[in-house]
């Protein structure tokens, strides 16, 4: 079978995982880790089996890269990468802007290679379970909010977790942005802690989305309403309800019998596992990449319009003298 030489730029948190899972998959040869924290390095590559290398080493010895660097590294690093012809999976946000984020693609296109972006949630099951079930939305709500963790603070909440629900959203409306209305605040870190959007596509389908890290409890919900019915997505039970017409083999609605209840679940899934093996596929098969620069761009460029959309609402608020200037 043949495999691609992988190396791993950054073995923080979550790059460590990223480490364990390429030394374990089927068709990948893990060559090494890179970290500034050479130490850091060395842990993790006794821990993967693999060797610690320095940046120009590991680039020299692979074929493709993931890079779980901070956020604010990832365009050169993923630029540097490409520029040298490796296949490259980067961890979101893609880039630090736009403009970058086109860059990158741009690059990626003319020299062929792949650049594939680490929106984890495209390859959970509980994508793959809503987006069978669901036809063209109008209006979505989701919540994903969490306790405060350090870990993640070097960017903002919408940065951290309200971007996958942004990408989620993207993908099952498929339209374009028309506005942004959002709020929020910086409470535990330099970067805003909580805040919530409601944006608009072009085709009128509406989302609102709230994001925290300075909760009490954990919560991912989704609620997705469409001419066909209503669909109700708890991620973290990993059960969904769908109200809708024509459900076969549900429960039925008492005085509305053209209307049925579907109850579903499904099993844990190894979302990393499959992001990987995608990855591995589109650089050896060239099969197509599920979340390439495009994604990646339109992602970054919304999370990016909740950003501008916060801070034009705390100046109309200090403005008011509803809130005291920072």
């Amino acid at each position: 079978m043949q495999k691609l030489r992988v190396g791993v730029i950054g073995v923080g948190h979550f790059g460590r995982y990223h480490a364990l899972k390429t030394a374990a998959a089927a068709r990948a040869d893990l060559v090494g880790v890179s970290d500034p924290d050479m130490t850091r390095a060395a842990a993790v590559a006794a821990e993967a089996g693999c060797a610690a290398l320095p940046l120009e080493a590991l680039i020299a010895a692979s074929e493709a890269l993931i890079i779980a660097s901070p956020a604010d590294t990832h365009f050169a690093l993923a630029s540097r990468a490409l520029e040298a012809g490796r296949h490259v999976l980067v961890e979101k946000p893609i880039a630090a802007t736009v403009d970058e984020a086109e860059i990158l693609g741009r690059l990626a296109r003319a020299r062929g290679l792949v650049l594939q972006v680490g929106h984890l949630e495209r390859f959970s099951a509980a994508h793959g379970a809503v987006a069978a079930r669901m036809g063209k939305p109008l209006y979505i709500e989701a919540v994903r909010i969490a306790p405060f963790k350090p870990r993640g603070t070097d960017v903002s909440v919408i940065l951290d977790l309200m971007i996958h629900d942004l990408d989620l959203i993207l993908a099952l409306v498929a339209q374009p942005v028309e506005s942004i209305d959002a709020v929020g605040a910086a409470v535990a870190s330099a970067h805003e802690d909580i805040a919530n959007a409601r944006v608009r596509f072009a085709n009128g389908c509406v989302a609102t989305v709230t994001a925290s890290r300075i909760s009490m409890k954990t919560e991912r919900r989704m609620r997705i309403f469409s001419e066909a019915g209503y669909l109700a997505v708890d991620f973290a039970a990993r059960r969904l309800s769908l109200v809708g017409r024509g459900q076969e083999g549900g429960l039925r609605m008492p005085g509305f019998e053209a209307f049925g209840i579907e109850e579903a679940s499904w099993e844990d899934h190894d979302a990393l596992a499959a992001e990987h093996e995608a990855f591995h596929a589109a650089c050896l098969d060239g099969a197509p990449v599920l979340v390439d620069a495009e994604a990646g761009r339109l992602a970054l460029e919304a999370a990016i319009g909740v950003s501008r959309s916060i801070t034009e609402s705390r100046a109309r608020a200090e403005a008011s003298g509803l809130i005291s200037p920072r």
